[in-house]
């Protein structure tokens, strides 16, 4: 379990990044794995998912996740009105009684916090949805209930650059959109780059004048600790599982 130092200043906020230990799951799941898309026994990620809220201190029946589609969708969840899956990339609330999750498996989870307007939020940061402007959907939304509040926002486990291999189509996708986007790549032959997925979400965030902390572990490297959907494309694996990242309020 890793946490934020910003977050974890905050007594009335509960946080965490989870690794793929301390769980029921085998196999290529092995073990923690809370991905209710993956093709796991479902009775064994019900149990890692009540391992989790148990941990978070809920009901396994308040912890809300999202049916993640890669899109800029944010969704407010308001006391007494959620469902267990919500379609969306981005969640954010002021209910006490339940805890946000998001699931991933190399795309940057991003834990957000407005601890004095007490409102918390997640979000599930891969290149599409950060291309197509999560990031900002969701401190706009935050701060258009908190018009003076101070967010805060820990970027969890991801892929890291290194590892990041993209061709010149994805590329030239950024670079469609800003020239500026060259310096989240670096090169590696002439039909291939590597891309700084965390530098491009810390710095969406960090315009937006949010306040940014990093758990800084590479999710295709750290093979122990992180599941990685890239990882288990190169091992030839039938399938991945994925790691949870929690906030609530307390």
């Amino acid at each position: 379990m890793y946490f934020s130092k910003k977050i974890k200043k905050f007594k009335k906020i509960k946080h965490c990044f989870f690794s793929k230990k301390g769980g029921f799951s085998n196999g290529v799941y092995k073990s923690l794995n809370c991905g209710e898309g993956s093709l796991d026994k479902k009775k064994n990620i019900r149990k890692n998912l009540i391992f989790v809220s148990k941990k978070m201190g809920i009901k396994r029946s308040n912890l809300i996740l999202m049916y993640q589609t890669h899109s800029n969708k944010v969704i407010e969840v308001k006391k007494n009105k959620f469902r267990k899956k919500i379609r969306s990339d981005a969640i954010i609330t002021r209910d006490k009684k339940i805890a946000l999750g998001v699931v991933t498996a190399d795309c940057v989870p991003v834990l957000l916090c407005d601890a004095k307007n007490e409102m918390v939020g997640c979000i599930h940061a891969g290149w599409k949805g950060a291309l197509k402007g999560i990031i900002k959907n969701t401190v706009s939304k935050i701060r258009k209930n908190n018009k003076y509040g101070k967010i805060f926002a820990c970027i969890g486990p991801c892929i890291g650059q290194k590892n990041y291999e993209v061709g010149m189509k994805f590329y030239r996708k950024f670079m469609s959109k800003s020239n500026k986007n060259k310096l989240y790549f670096s090169f590696k032959n002439k039909n291939k780059k590597l891309f700084n997925l965390r530098k491009f979400v810390k710095d969406k965030l960090e315009e937006l004048n949010v306040s940014v902390d990093h758990v800084n572990h590479d999710t295709f490297k750290e093979r122990n600790n992180f599941f990685s959907y890239r990882r288990s494309i190169i091992l030839k694996e039938k399938d991945y599982g994925r790691c949870i990242s929690v906030i609530r309020l307390v």
